[in-house]
Order: C-alpha cells, then structure tokens, then sequence
C-alpha cells in the first residue's frame, strides 16, 4: 500500500509491560501502532531495578493479547506461581515479546518523545481539531528530530524519569541540587552493582514505602559483611507503622514478610529508625552531607537514598487538552478513586477508556502515569485499561466498557498507608462498568506491582518482595 493513503498508525509511548500490551492489543484488533521507547530497550526502566523482586507471581504479571502472541511464536510461559525479579520479566517475557517479528518491525528504542500536539494547531484552537491527526515529535539517539503523524496516542511512559523531591511541599530541599553527588539513583542494587557506593558508609534511606522497606532490607543485609556500614532511616509520619504493613494477614505473604522482616531489624538496633523527620535542608560538606529536619535535628551522612516515588512528567503534554485531578494528577474521573488522602486500602474498581477519557479525542494516558501521584499501581490494572482503550478505538465501545479484573483475596490493604480494610473481601474478581464507583475495602486487595506513586509515591516500587 503506498505509504501516503495508508493508515496513520496509534503511537504508544513507552516500551515496558503496559506499552507493549498496548501494543499487542493494537495489532489483534487490527490497528498500526508505532512504540516509542527512550531507552536503548524495551523494559529500559525495569532494568534499574533489575534486581527486585515482585511481590506478585508471574500469573498476575502478564497481558493476555502479549501472551498469545508470544504461545504463537513457541515460547514457554515461567511457571504461573513463581514470584520474578524485574530481570526476569524483561528477560523471560518483555525481551522475548519486543523481538516478536510484529512487535519488533514497529518498536523504535532510542526515540525520546518530546511532545505531543495536534498537527498545524497547539491547544487553543478547536475548529476540526478531533479529526486533525496527532504529531509526535521525536528525538533519536543520534540527535535528529522528526515528527511523526499519528491516528491516536497511548501515553505508557510511566513516571520513572522524575523523581519526587527529598524536601517537603512537594519541592527540593534548599541545597539539594547542590548535594547531587551525595544523593543516589533510586532502588539502587546496594548488594550487586552498586556495592561499593554503599559499603563501610553512613546511609540514609528516606521514604516511607515499600521501596525504602527493600532498600533497607538490603542495607542490612550487605552490613553482615561489611559491618562498618552504618543504616539511618528517615521517614516524615510519627511512626513506620504502615510501612510494616499487615504482616502474616497479609494475602501477599511475600509482602507480609517484608515488614515483618523491617520492624525487627529496627528493633534489634540493625537499622536507626528516625520519625517526624521532614527534610529542610542538605549540606554538602568535604566528606559528607549533613541532612537537616525542619525542626533543626541534623544528620551526618555519606550518601542519601531517595526512596521518595516518583512523579509523571506531564511537560510532552502541554499542548493537548487534557483534564487532570488537581491533587493527584490523574485523569479527572480516576482521581477520586484513587487518591491517597482517602483510599488507604488501595483497592480501585476496575476501569478503562471512560474512566482514562480527555477532552482531547483518542488521547489516553495509560500504565503508572496514569496515576499521577497516587500510590500503588497494579500491573493487571495496566493491562485491563489498555485492553479497554484500544477496543475503544477500534469502535467496540461495549468491550470497552465493559472492563473486568481477576486478583487475589486478602483483607489487607496495598498502598504505603498500610491500614486494615474494614470489609475483608471474600471473592477474587471484580466486574464493572467503566463508569462504575466503589468503596475503599469494596474490591478484593490487588497485586501490587510495585510502583506505588505516592504518600511515599514511591512505584511502592516496583511491588516488591524480599529476596
């Protein structure tokens, strides 16, 4: 078909778990699309923290369009019951599924979206603008710029790229960006790769999620074998409660236990817990950084751990009209629903395009970022609500609507507020319409993936389990 009449593809921006579902759904329902992804590969976010584990087991971590594309080709599932690290969801399901002949002819890796707008018009003018095509401009790794025209737009970045600040009020702390060099990536690998940053130092670990609750795990672990290693541990709250979480009640045990497994090394002295610690200010000194709470009391460190979450980056955006919860970033409809401030259990009806939906016609942020700032996002959540959208755009609005969740029972909530559910759920589906509400303890407790955004914004991180 000459390329000129044919169909403008769907571009989906970001190559992880969601994105490519997104993308498997795309080509069953016959539509084009065209990934995006910044990194040098699919899964470039994953690879950070390659070695977390999930808390949730491989049945809970993958598409159903992504696997029947992958059974086609001969590929072997993990065994259903196992709990993966992040390198082994890039290697044992991602990698395979991006070096898929129908997956790999459409990925570009290497491609940095830089903003997204409609082609010949920014965002004030409304004259044909829901039948003008979309323009993606991309920058690749060799540094050249196109734009690429397309149908639709599925935003799967994820909020990877922009971490939440270590100062409160939502900005830096004064002296932060000074302190740079004394402030590590998030979910650093301190026993593998990252060791020697970490070893016979102070550490201090900030967050209340379970991404600081790994991390520190971790810390103690790499301790046993360099015992000069000193682990603070700072979080804002009056106590670590909820991060310890529900323990044995839990219905991730795996998760359970890394609590548990927490509060007794703070207990036993192993780690130096201090609460009520909000952070005011960083001093980077000759030979380390001194840490000042806002009520005066200061630490002297070697390195700080941001464990702090992260945040989208709405800024490739600024040129759609989209329509956002003010307090957590998120689709206006999804906001509600999951806002921290009053959803501590976690548990979020199931919801697809109605629920994503923005004033700008077949727009749709998807995955993580579609949180915004709100904690614990889901994985199978991700790939209902791609499954809804792009059924949405290929016009069946009753598959759309009609959006579903099969998830594990417990009556332990998810998110870093750590509470008990007042209601403990006693089936293990959930059945909506998109536009459907439903309580806080209403829905069975969901599989984290990990990456909580939120309280903590933390992706928790990545649901991760103690290894």
């Amino acid at each position: 078909m000459d390329e000129r009449t044919a169909p403008l593809p769907v571009v989906v921006i970001g190559a992880g778990p969601v994105g490519l579902a997104a993308a498997a759904h795309l080509l069953e329902r016959g539509l084009e699309p065209l990934i995006l992804e910044s990194g040098p590969a699919a899964g470039a976010a994953i690879e950070q923290w390659r070695h977390i584990r999930l808390f949730s087991p491989w049945r809970y971590n993958l598409d159903a369009a992504a696997v029947r594309l992958l059974e086609a080709a001969g590929w072997e599932a993990p065994r259903m019951t196992a709990l993966p690290y992040g390198g082994e969801l890039i290697e044992n399901y991602l990698a395979p599924l991006a070096g898929l002949r129908a997956i790999a002819a459409r990925l570009q890796t290497g491609a940095r979206v830089l903003s997204v707008t409609r082609q010949g018009m920014d965002k004030t003018h409304s004259l044909n603008r829901e039948n003008t095509p979309f323009s993606v401009r991309v920058q690749h790794s060799d540094g050249t710029i196109r734009d690429v025209t397309a149908s639709a737009v599925i935003d799967a970045s994820g909020t990877w790229s922009i971490r939440n600040p270590l100062g409160t009020s939502g900005l830096p702390a004064a002296g932060e960006h000074a302190a740079a060099d004394r402030i590590s990536r998030p979910l650093p690998d301190v026993t593998g790769r990252d060791r020697v940053t970490f070893a016979g130092r102070r550490v201090l670990v900030v967050g209340a999620g379970h991404s600081a609750a790994n991390t520190l795990i971790n810390l103690a672990d790499l301790a046993k074998h360099e015992p000069d290693t000193t682990i603070l541990w700072a979080v804002r709250g009056a106590s670590a409660e909820k991060v310890y979480g529900g323990g044995d009640a839990d219905g991730l045990p795996a998760r359970g236990q890394l609590g548990s497994r927490l509060r007794r090394l703070v207990e036993t002295g192993t780690i130096e817990l201090h609460t009520g610690f909000g952070i005011g200010a960083l001093k980077s000194l000759d030979t380390h950084v001194a840490v000042e709470a806002a009520d005066g009391r200061i630490l002297d460190v070697d390195v700080v751990i941001p464990c702090t979450g992260f945040r989208p980056d709405l800024q490739i955006l600024r040129e759609l009209r989209l329509e956002l919860d003010p307090a957590v970033e998120a689709p206006r409809e999804l906001g509600p629903l999951i806002d921290p401030e009053f959803h501590s259990c976690g548990t979020v009806p199931p919801h697809g395009a109605k629920l994503l939906a923005h004033p700008e016609k077949d727009f749709y942020i998807v995955g993580m970022k579609s949180y915004g700032r709100a904690p614990t996002f889901l994985l199978a959540t991700g790939y209902e609500q791609v499954r809804s959208v792009v059924a949405a755009l290929a016009g069946d609005h009753e598959a759309a609507d009609t959006v579903q969740l099969e998830l594990p029972e417990t009556g332990v909530c998810s998110t870093d507020a750590g509470t008990s559910c007042d209601v403990p759920a006693s089936a293990t589906s959930a059945s909506t319409s998109a536009s459907d509400g439903a309580g806080c303890c209403a829905a069975p407790e969901p599989v984290l993936l990990g990456f909580s955004t939120g309280l903590a914004h933390e992706i928790s991180a990545p649901g991760i389990a103690a290894s």
